[in-house]
């Protein structure tokens, strides 16, 4: 479990992040048409999860623009953006913004994903909710490297996750 906090205030994960080294958990997601994406689905391309509460933040719909910014310089890269809003608000974020390099997956049916990747807030007014994080995942489905940011309303550090590719 992660001791995190939201504006200075602690809350806590429900486990800990998947080992840099290991496989990656599987997963299965919802995409903004409502298909599913799973994991599998990206094997042979390198993955940039970026995890995040809700797109209706300002700190949230910051970290996409700028890993959306980021995605087009990136080779053989896609940039997950993984929250628990519903995949029309998702969509409708990303249409507004213009924001076409990044693939936006919901899990908001379950909550399996947030649960198995150990981020899924578990207490505070952000409870349900996915915490920040960004986990990077190589070719062959291997976490390569992980950041859980201690201040959910703080942006990642994106020239660390960014180097780790």
């Amino acid at each position: 479990m992660a001791k995190i906090t939201l504006k200075g205030n602690p809350i806590h994960t429900s486990g800990k992040l998947p080992k840099v080294g290991k496989k990656a958990p599987k997963f299965s997601l919802i995409k903004s048409d409502l298909s599913k994406a799973k994991l599998k689905d990206f094997k042979g391309s390198k993955l940039i999860l970026n995890i995040f509460p809700s797109l209706d933040t300002g700190t949230c719909a910051a970290s996409v623009r700028k890993f959306n910014e980021e995605a087009s310089k990136l080779e053989n890269t896609k940039v997950l953006c993984i929250s628990r809003d519903l995949p029309f608000a998702q969509a409708r974020f990303c249409g507004a913004e213009g924001l076409e390099n990044v693939i936006t997956l919901s899990d908001f049916v379950s909550g399996k994903f947030g649960k198995k990747y150990g981020l899924l807030v578990k207490d505070g007014p952000l409870a349900n909710l996915l915490s920040r994080v960004i986990i990077i995942i190589d070719e062959e489905g291997i976490v390569t490297y992980t950041q859980q940011v201690q201040e959910i309303s703080e942006e990642p550090n994106y020239e660390d996750a960014l180097k780790a590719l």
